[in-house]
């Protein structure tokens, strides 16, 4: 009688886990120590900075005779005075978010219409690229100081060459143009306004639209060609294929530029708001209030960009790499 011949099942190779883990802890090792001389210079340097700015905005200061200064508390006196006392302040503010809830968007779209464009294989592809980046490094630094006084800024901002006789102006289009122009369509005022306001601010969306698109070229250069290969085959229009792959897995580049734009735009020295705190900060005893008035708007600013982050997290796509 035949006996069955038992085989010796084989053994699955076992997993390293403990060199994987090993070798994960040794890049977390190597990322703080990467970080740390930032976490220095944060803690030793900005910390005691960021508590003294709040601990002004809560006294009146006084400078002593001998030298040094005391601090008399006040409660929340400068915010009240910041607030309701200025009566600018208020109207400044809320100027500015107006003016970012305009530039945000624009600033966001037309980056990401270039990336596009400047993503696409064409002879002198890297000169377009660099052209568009030149306004970033002329906006920079002590090129910005010089610039300020630059005949062809005001120019560029106002100045409309019209024949040979060069006309003053403000804008270059204004509402009633539009109005005039879809005298047939039935277009909102709103809508009329808020294009009219991006076209005379062109110039602006244009130069501070370089590092978003620069983004923007990053995120659509990691996408796999294979994937666009894939749509051809199938036969997708270049528009399918821009909202079912291009915009989707560029996604996570917008909630960056968005982010960045918002923080960009609240911290530009161009900033009304940013213009008038410090004006505040220059006037005899108008340090305390200045503080309180940028500690409010610095908590506006960490509010805008949690709603931002908040919004735009709900429709980007992580593309999952198993």
């Amino acid at each position: 009688m035949n006996q069955a011949v038992k085989t010796k099942p084989a053994r699955l190779p076992k997993r390293r886990s403990g060199k994987v883990a090993s070798l994960d802890r040794k890049k977390a090792r190597a990322g703080w120590w990467f970080i740390l001389p930032f976490l220095l210079v944060f803690f030793l340097v900005y910390i005691p900075i960021i508590f003294d700015s709040i601990n002004f905005s809560f006294h009146t200061i006084y400078l002593l005779s001998g030298g040094g200064y005391e601090l008399d508390p006040v409660g929340w006196a400068n915010y009240y005075d910041a607030l309701f006392t200025d009566a600018h302040f208020v109207v400044t503010l809320t100027g500015g978010i107006q003016q970012l809830l305009l530039e945000v968007p624009a600033i966001v779209v037309f980056s990401l219409f270039m990336a596009v464009l400047l993503n696409q294989k064409m002879v002198g592809r890297t000169v377009f690229r660099a052209i568009f980046f030149i306004p970033v490094i002329l906006s920079t630094g002590l090129i910005d100081s010089i610039d300020l006084n630059n005949a062809f800024t005001e120019y560029s901002q106002g100045s409309v060459d019209s024949g040979n006789a060069i006309q003053g102006s403000d804008s270059l289009m204004s509402v009633m143009d539009l109005q005039n122009l879809f005298a047939g369509m039935k277009v909102g005022h709103e809508l009329l306004e808020y294009v009219v306001n991006i076209v005379n601010n062109v110039y602006g969306i244009v130069n501070r639209s370089g590092v978003q698109m620069l983004i923007f070229l990053a995120g659509l250069q990691s996408i796999s060609p294979a994937i666009y290969e894939s749509c051809t085959i199938d036969g997708a229009t270049a528009w399918e294929t821009f909202w079912k792959i291009t915009f989707p897995m560029i996604s996570p580049m917008i909630l960056v530029n968005a982010i960045y734009t918002v923080i960009d735009s609240f911290t530009a020295s161009s900033n009304q708001v940013m213009t008038y705190v410090s004006s505040v900060y220059e006037n005899e005893g108008g340090d305390v209030l200045a503080t309180a008035m940028y500690w409010i708007y610095f908590t506006i600013v960490i509010l805008i960009i949690a709603a931002v982050a908040g919004l735009l997290s709900a429709y980007v796509f992580y593309q999952r790499r198993d």
